[in-house]
């Protein structure tokens, strides 16, 4: 069928259109009018849609939490974009399920409005300051935190301006603060602060920044924030690839105009700290787990499947193979993938209630291995500045610390550094992807002929670039990876018994 006609056919989706929308397509089972708002969530990309807000979605169909409906939010200029196309619609988003075997779809309505994005963000802070929102969650990306070596940098001009400027604040945490100081001065109770992001210890995280920009403008507000304010850790989990044209013509097909679907793996795991200052849904009724220590599922998710990602992202990259599914099916990278999980990344893991280290690699093995989902290589080799730093480094801290191996880790790092040259071994470019892209290129090239160069970047690396072992093994990587080339290098590694 041609696109065409399949537009033609499509139910453009939209409240009025709910029961027009294809009988085999989930619909919310609620009345939307019915809802009100006691969330908003900044950061409103296809991971939030299609984890967060459909938890959310779940539970109001259960007749369940009408009063936590979503508002969404951006501090981004292009965060106007999306906020243009879901008001279009409705804020009703439709998630299409794919496992190998089958697609399921489900149109979402857990999010009822999407704040205007303004300069000094007035419409944010008013919007958190209103004392029915006790819930202000975010996905704004690992890199977002304002992080330097680990901790918060009070030196970012963003930061500047917002100490400077704390009522017309530049960022996302400066909106924040901006909104508990009025919510403090009218004598309302505090919002629960919750990071929807991968980070290690993401609500501790979230509260050090958050009270380390207050105190530069008003250390009483700080104190009042760190001792009234809940900012509960979470570990959050599904494989959400970026929307395109191969979504935009599957959700037609699937008889639904929908101009921001979502496409996501059969798999959802969402893991919270029960620190909620001001109540919470119950999320847990629709499959979240509450615990009062995230931590041991934080760092098997992140170091085995986050860390696994960019194993085979920047290996996939250089070898211009375009998808996750794709390296898996490649047997050189899935080698490379098995051997460092196994022999360097799991003996540093602990079990978790119900799953060991071993089975979740083999949970992850078949997730990776979906061919449904087409995550490219490029989206997860995104950002590799903040994701080798959170994801990777912390294992190979451990594994120094213990005495343990760190080769493979280390050639996973080398095969970064390769890949930051801006070169695949076919010679076609790698259009920049990340944040810090020109320093990341300047140190690779320098890297080429004094591979120390690049683990002078000492946000990334710190003390472990004092480690003779890990540079011995980075420096004998990367030699390897430009004389021989990367299949070679990985080929090599793998083989190596």
């Amino acid at each position: 069928m041609s696109d065409a006609n399949d537009s033609a056919m499509a139910v453009p989706l939209n409240n009025t259109t709910l029961d027009a929308v294809p009988a085999d397509i989930l619909r919310p089972g609620y009345d939307r009018s019915k809802l009100t708002a006691g969330i908003v969530h900044i950061g409103v990309g296809n991971f939030h849609r299609a984890h967060q807000a459909w938890y959310l979605h779940r539970l109001m169909n259960a007749g369940r939490a009408l009063g936590w409906a979503i508002l969404g939010a951006g501090v981004r200029p292009n965060d106007m974009n999306m906020r243009e196309v879901l008001a279009s619609q409705d804020f009703l988003t439709t998630l299409i399920e794919l496992s190998p075997e089958d697609r399921v779809a489900e149109v979402v309505g857990s999010m009822i409005g999407f704040l205007p994005v303004t300069e000094g963000h007035a419409d944010l802070v008013e919007a958190m300051a209103d004392p029915a929102i006790r819930i202000v969650s975010l996905t704004v990306t690992e890199g977002g935190y304002y992080l330097q070596d680990g901790a918060f940098d009070a030196t970012h001009p963003d930061i500047l301006h917002d100490a400077e400027n704390p009522a017309s604040p530049r960022t996302a945490f400066g909106a924040m603060i901006a909104a508990l100081r009025l919510r403090r001065d009218a004598g309302h109770g505090p919002f629960t602060a919750q990071s929807c992001d991968n980070l290690q210890g993401n609500g501790n995280i979230l509260r050090d920044v958050v009270v380390s920009l207050a105190r530069l403008s008003d250390p009483a507000l700080a104190d009042w924030i760190d001792s009234r304010c809940s900012f509960p850790n979470s570990m959050v989990d599904s494989i959400v690839p970026a929307t395109g044209p191969a979504e935009l013509a599957l959700v037609r097909e699937m008889g639904i105009e929908d101009s921001a679907p979502v496409t996501h793996e059969n798999f959802r795991q969402w893991v919270i700290q029960d620190d909620f200052c001001a109540g919470r849904p119950d999320w847990d009724q629709v499959g979240a787990t509450f615990t009062a220590d995230v931590h041991p599922y934080e760092d098997m998710k992140i170091r085995i499947l986050n860390a696994g990602h960019q194993i085979l992202a920047n290996a996939g990259e250089l070898l211009s193979v375009p998808t996750i599914s794709d390296c898996m099916m490649t047997p050189a990278i899935r080698d490379l993938f098995r051997k460092v999980q196994t022999e360097e990344i799991l003996p540093h893991i602990a079990s978790v209630p119900g799953t060991s280290p071993a089975e979740y690699l083999a949970l992850v093995e078949r997730r990776f291995s979906n061919p449904a989902i087409r995550d490219t290589t490029r989206r997860v080799a995104f950002d590799g500045s903040s994701r080798h730093a959170g994801f990777l480094l912390p294992t190979i801290r451990d594994a120094l610390s213990a005495g343990g191996t760190v080769d493979g880790l280390a050639l996973v790092e080398a095969l970064w550094a390769r890949m930051c040259d801006g070169r695949r071994e076919d010679g076609s470019q790698i259009e920049p992807n990340d944040p810090k892209w020109a320093d990341l290129t300047a140190a690779a090239k320098a890297a080429k002929d004094r591979p120390n160069a690049w683990l002078e970047q000492t946000a990334v690396y710190g003390r472990v670039r004092e480690s003779e072992a890990f540079t011995g093994a980075f420096e004998h990587w990367l030699s390897v990876i430009w004389r021989d080339g990367t299949l070679a290098a990985i080929t090599r590694y793998s083989n190596d018994c």
